[in-house]
């Protein structure tokens, strides 16, 4: 039996959430469950596990609009939301929900933006909007990841785990997977990989078109 877990990466959350805030869940789901197929082959599912946060629900003060922006009332959150109900009703899918850090949910000056200001390449009057972004970190997904996989790993309640994750601070949850006969593999999103991880996974490939230019597919 086979596991699949995929997390929503916490960086650039805010970013993503505005590329497809319109988009049909109904088609994400979609394609979801059609990337699973292609890994499955011809194997038996177990459960897909889904791991994000809910929905910004507060105001956040914009430093350079000199106002609070009620998020709230987004249609983000709207859409968010409408997408874990949809995401939770179908069969074979649990949906592992952890928090955001309110403490650390600000908007920063873009890095680039940033570097620039410093340079005196630009003044404050040249930023825009745009220019700043939304910082959101997640809190206790990763742990739930982790449980998740030991879990099944000592109640042998699977033989393959396929993480989809677009970071890579899985180590001694891949370790302990493969350490309990479990064939632990990955697909970072396209994304590269730290060595450490490497040493304690059992392969690595994109399934995803979208990712698959990023990185040759990998046995």
């Amino acid at each position: 039996m086979e596991a699949i877990t995929e997390k929503e990466p916490s960086m650039c959350w805010a970013k993503k959430q505005q590329k497809i805030e319109h988009k049909n869940y109904m088609i994400i789901v979609i394609n979801i469950f059609s990337v699973i197929k292609v890994v499955l082959k011809k194997d038996y599912l177990y459960r897909i596990f889904y791991y994000d946060c809910p929905p910004i629900d507060k105001q956040i003060f914009h430093p350079l609009l000199k106002k609070n922006i009620d998020f709230s009332k987004s249609d983000t959150r709207k859409w968010t939301e409408d997408f874990f109900n949809y995401l939770s009703s179908k069969r074979k899918v649990a949906l592992r929900l952890g928090n955001l850090s309110e403490s650390e949910t600000t908007y920063q000056l873009s890095y680039s933006k940033l570097k620039a200001l410093l340079s005196n390449k630009i003044s404050l009057s040249d930023l825009k909007e745009d220019d700043f972004i939304l910082n959101m970190r997640q809190k206790g997904v990763d742990m739930m990841i982790g449980v998740d996989i030991a879990s099944m790993a000592f109640k042998k309640q699977v033989d393959k785990i396929i993480l989809i994750a677009g970071d890579s601070d899985f180590v001694p949850a891949a370790k302990l997977a493969r350490r309990e006969g479990i064939d632990f593999i990955l697909d970072s999103l396209g994304a590269s990989i730290k060595p450490s991880l490497s040493l304690h996974i059992d392969g690595r490939r994109t399934c995803d078109n979208a990712y698959s230019d990023k990185n040759k597919i990998q046995p």
